[in-house]
């Protein structure tokens, strides 16, 4: 075989493969949910209070937001404060729940523009009376939206979940044989949507924190070092390109 045909079969087989590791992706995941770690040790890095972290936290949503649209994800649930962050300090859950408030009055209509829809996950007690008003306000007002759920997981817990679900097929009176993993995943805020295909955490910890501990069953994980402000569109790109790297089994084996 003369050099150039060698070079040519060479170059074939190097297209055959890469055309073969291309078709072997996933497809870009539909349901993306993101653990927003890092706030704190970014504002304190920057010799700042740690409101500021969350501030930049929250200026960080709309960048992620747009970007996860362009990459095609359908759904997007963002662990904004669970049910133990109550255990923090009076002044940064206060400031915590202004920071929200300011938030929906500020980017509604934008969100409602693009059309996505809000809606909430978790418990509404405990949050101020002014800011459930505000939720229940973008709730109702974006409902009818179809280009991307947003999830805000406000007050949220994945134990409290399943306790609120067993609580909810009780007070309806089901029977213990008609209680399967379906029926329980309807009693479920997240009711009606896919679980979550690709769960984000910035920061480096790794640590479920209570979050989505049902529907996260068979989730492919990405953990980064990077901290929640910094977590930008490149990012998220690195994060969608090594969960379509992936092979989900769900259990399985592949024929």
């Amino acid at each position: 075989m003369t050099l150039t045909a060698s070079l040519k079969t060479r170059i074939a087989s190097l297209s055959s493969t890469a055309s073969a590791e291309k078709d072997a992706l996933l497809p870009p995941p539909q349901h993306i949910a993101i653990i927003m770690d890092g706030n704190g040790r970014w504002a304190k890095a920057r010799n700042l209070p740690r409101l500021a972290g969350h501030r930049a936290g929250t200026e960080n949503l709309r960048r992620v937001l747009r970007a996860c649209k362009n990459h095609g994800v359908k759904i997007v649930t963002l662990y904004a404060f669970s049910t133990e962050n109550w255990r923090r300090p009076a002044e940064e859950v206060e400031g915590l729940m202004k920071l929200l408030e300011t938030y929906i009055d500020r980017e509604l209509e934008a969100l409602h523009r693009e059309g996505v829809q809000i809606r909430h996950l978790g418990r509404l007690e405990r949050i101020p009376p002014a800011l459930q008003r505000k939720i229940q306000h973008a709730i109702e007002y974006t409902r009818n939206n179809t280009e991307l759920i947003l999830n805000v997981a406000l007050n949220y817990g994945g134990r409290a979940e399943i306790v609120d679900a067993a609580r909810r097929m009780l007070a309806e009176g089901l029977r213990p044989e008609d209680v399967t993993e379906a029926t329980f995943s309807r009693y479920l805020y997240t009711t009606g949507l896919p679980d979550p295909d690709l769960i984000i955490r910035t920061s480096g910890e790794y640590r479920v924190s209570n979050f989505l501990i049902w529907q996260g069953a068979y989730a492919e994980y990405y953990i980064t070092e990077v901290l929640w402000p910094d977590f930008d569109e490149k990012e998220l790109a690195k994060a969608i390109e090594h969960y379509r790297r992936r092979e989900r089994r769900f259990g399985g084996l592949k024929a």
